[in-house]
């Protein structure tokens, strides 16, 4: 972990594994956050479709490329960075799933996922060379724990 707090960053094996790895690293800095259980679910799926992405698409599930994760907290959002090894893409060269035509193929669901669950959603060229996902959720008013019903949040807390 970097010497600021507020930033975590992580180099992950081109496994399945790492993605539920990934996944329960910025869950537990979500819920640190002030996230509610919605939003977290939302964050989850969406770091577990990046890194699914970025281990299947981009590193072509090839052991000698790694998968790079780093987690930003600044005052006002949640920023996650995915990067992959891989030659990266044109994100306007992915198919709507929800076009007619693509109903049945699974091919972009993932970033539909994304950009659903996000507040913020985009794809650069990354340093290695590859696709650098960089998505972001805002922060939760402090003290709020409310769900998207507006009601407070029932669940209980884990504790780290």
């Amino acid at each position: 972990m970097a010497a600021d707090p507020r930033h975590l960053e992580v180099t992950l094996h081109t496994q399945v594994e790492s993605v539920n790895l990934a996944e329960e690293m910025c869950l537990r800095v979500a819920e640190a956050a002030g996230f509610g259980e919605d939003d977290c679910y939302r964050i989850g799926m969406s770091v577990r479709e990046g890194v699914i992405n970025a281990f299947h698409y981009g590193n072509q599930e090839r052991p000698d490329k790694k998968i790079h994760l780093a987690v930003d907290l600044t005052e006002e959002k949640m920023i996650i960075h995915v990067l992959d090894e891989g030659k990266g893409f044109d994100l306007a060269s992915v198919p709507n799933p929800l076009a007619e035509e693509n109903l049945l193929s699974t091919s972009g669901r993932g970033i539909f996922l994304m950009r659903s669950f996000m507040d913020e959603f985009e794809v650069q060229t990354g340093r290695t060379g590859g696709a650098e996902i960089v998505m972001s959720k805002k922060l939760p008013a402090p003290g709020s724990t409310l769900n998207d019903q507006g009601e407070p949040n029932t669940s209980p807390q884990q504790e780290a």
